[in-house]
């Protein structure tokens, strides 16, 4: 009796098991359907009634979602409305790194509008989203949630580490990443996080020469590689930190200072400003920057290298540094000042990098052979239309306007590459022109691929892969860098007074200075001078101290007194100055030009 009733569990067992591989083998087909029809340009509606049938147990009967909804919706959306859609909802949504309830959720969507006319206000930093009828909002609204609901069923049974081709599974889903709510992707990561964090409790102290880093004159004296000799060999392991835990103790030679967390904040700061500067070889300003013209100046590309040599090892490990320096910010929350472009952070979540992304780097980057291109194009209408002989006249154009022309193409450096050996003699003609083009639109956009994938193998070596796919390239760049602007209302709600209230005249002009006078690279100054960090958390439940105000009593004229910070306990003392515009004057002098740092670590 013993052994058939253990026959009969096994045997229970074993359909439980096969039942459940039949369950996720079905939601997997079902979210395959959806992805199809979110991203299929042909207008393909028709949803798996498996999915719409759970749309009354999930969303209830307030959110019933129907085939006909769908269909009268779908004509609505394109790429570019589902976008804005989704940033709406993340937006809304504030439940990043957390459970997802599905209360919450269908309370927001419950709330949206069910008019049939457009919302422009609602909506107005939304520019697809203003002239569509509120009630197909909705309804796409529902259709990415029940979707969410799905994925989140599914994706931890997947193996998402997988490398783009190896899988047509995870190709697929990785394709549908901008339609996974963020609070999705945030709490499965975040699951890894803790799964992969570090036990040790030892601290490294990483030595640094601020003198030397000031006023040195080549690479090795910076900040960022003192840092990297130190550190690089046990970064993979020591940089797998929790959140507010610091990665080292920073110790800076010759200052009479402990790390109470000031100095390893500054150390940080400082590393991320000669990362975007030309103290260090490994980025240069992007083409627009040089130039001054287009959008994207700020941002700083992978330094060039020849296509037909190997990267240095040095420069190789100095990039996965930075990679691991991502890592660690992402774990800790400790976020990096770095303004990379979108293409780096593409790259980094295996996403496809564009034209349009180099373009946004370099307007001029294509400029040339989009001429060519439509040069030729006419030369062919025009003789189709005078039955004349294309290439003969083809030809001359080539050799008349372009016959200076070769195989080689100027990299975003300044330098000239051959694009095929010998490329430097080859000239360019009408039989060759087409490979021309494909091979120079290859050159470009692969030009940063490896410098990228050294700095994607670093990041990995601290953050685990899986879920980090999903991420899109701006989520991405807000978990490592923050927002990107200081959020003024979010940082007054971790203000505490110590000595007054927010009410008080002086407090009142001190955020008015700061809200509405101070540009946004006045904000960061105004941050590194009471914390020694140039970003915000980017919620409020990353804040681990309150930033305090305390009120400055001075002997003489208080207009005259500067205010005096203290970045390891994230606090200011501010006289009470008489006016906004002396406050503006006397902020500003303290953020821009006291910066020496001592003892208590005080800015003086």
């Amino acid at each position: 009796m013993d052994l058939a009733f253990a026959l009969f569990e096994r045997h229970k067992e074993l359909i439980l098991t096969l039942n459940e591989c039949l369950s996720d083998t079905r939601d997997i087909l079902i979210i395959l359907d959806v992805i199809n029809i979110l991203t299929n340009k042909t207008k393909q509606t028709q949803l798996p009634e498996l999915f719409l049938g759970q749309s009354n147990a999930i969303l209830g009967e307030k959110l019933l979602l129907t085939q006909e909804m769908i269909d009268t919706t779908h004509t609505y959306f394109d790429r570019m409305a589902d976008g804005q859609l989704m940033k709406f909802m993340n937006q809304n949504i504030n439940l990043d790194w957390h459970p997802l309830p599905h209360e919450s959720i269908n309370q927001f969507i419950e709330n949206l509008s069910d008019e049939s006319v457009p919302d422009s206000t609602k909506y107005i930093s939304y520019t697809c989203l203003c002239d569509i009828p509120s009630v197909h909002i909705k309804t796409r609204a529902k259709l990415y949630y029940l979707f969410n609901i799905f994925i989140e069923k599914v994706l931890p049974r997947i193996d998402l580490s997988l490398s783009p081709g190896d899988s047509i599974l995870i190709d697929r889903i990785q394709s549908a990443r901008n339609y996974i709510l963020s609070t999705t992707k945030f709490q499965l990561f975040n699951d890894t996080l803790v799964k992969t964090r570090s036990t040790s409790e030892f601290c490294p102290d990483i030595k640094f020469d601020t003198v030397k880093a000031s006023l040195g004159e080549h690479p090795e004296d910076t900040m960022f590689y003192q840092a990297y000799k130190q550190s690089y060999s046990n970064a993979s392991r020591a940089f797998r930190r929790t959140m507010d835990e610091r990665a080292w103790t920073a110790v800076f030679i010759g200052m009479h200072s402990n790390d109470g967390g000031g100095p390893y904040r500054d150390s940080i700061t400082r590393m991320c400003a000669e990362l975007c500067s030309t103290k260090l070889p490994l980025f240069i300003l992007c083409p627009n920057g040089r130039t001054n013209s287009g959008s994207n100046c700020d941002r700083w590309i992978p330094n060039v290298f020849p296509p037909n040599r190997p990267i240095p090892d040095e420069f190789k490990n100095q990039y996965r540094f930075v990679g691991q320096l991502m890592g660690m910010a992402i774990r800790t929350r400790n976020l990096l000042d770095v303004r990379f472009p979108t293409l780096l952070w593409k790259q980094l979540v295996q996403e496809k990098v564009t034209i349009e992304d180099i373009e946004a780097i370099d307007m001029q980057s294509f400029t040339i052979i989009n001429q060519m291109e439509e040069n030729i194009k006419q030369v062919k209408i025009l003789n189709e239309c005078e039955d004349g002989n294309v290439n003969d006249d083809c030809d001359y154009l080539f050799s008349s306007i372009m016959s200076e022309l070769t195989f080689d193409v100027v990299s975003s450096a300044g330098q000239t590459y051959e694009l095929i050996p010998g490329g430097f003699h080859i000239p360019i003609t009408a039989a060759n022109f087409e490979d021309y083009c494909m091979r120079y639109r290859q050159y470009r956009i692969n030009e940063f691929h490896r410098q990228i994938d050294f700095i994607r193998q670093g990041l990995y070596s601290v953050v685990p892969s899986a879920y980090l796919t999903l991420f899109t390239a701006s989520e991405l760049e807000e978990a490592v860098c923050g927002k990107g602007y200081i959020d003024i209302e979010m940082l007054k709600r971790h203000t505490y007074y110590s000595s007054d209230s927010e009410t008080t005249s002086h407090i009142s002009r001190f955020w008015s200075v700061l809200s509405e006078m101070f540009s946004e690279e006045q904000k960061k100054l105004f941050l590194i001078f009471v914390w020694g960090r140039s970003t915000l958390p980017n919620r409020d439940e990353d804040f681990s101290s309150s930033f305090t105000i305390a009120r400055l009593e001075t002997s003489g004229n208080v207009d005259d007194a500067l205010p005096k910070s203290h970045t390891c306990a994230f606090g200011l003392d501010l006289p009470p100055y008489s006016t906004k515009e002396i406050m503006y004057e006397r902020l500003n002098y303290a953020i821009t030009y006291c910066s020496s740092i001592d003892n208590d670590w005080t800015m003086n």
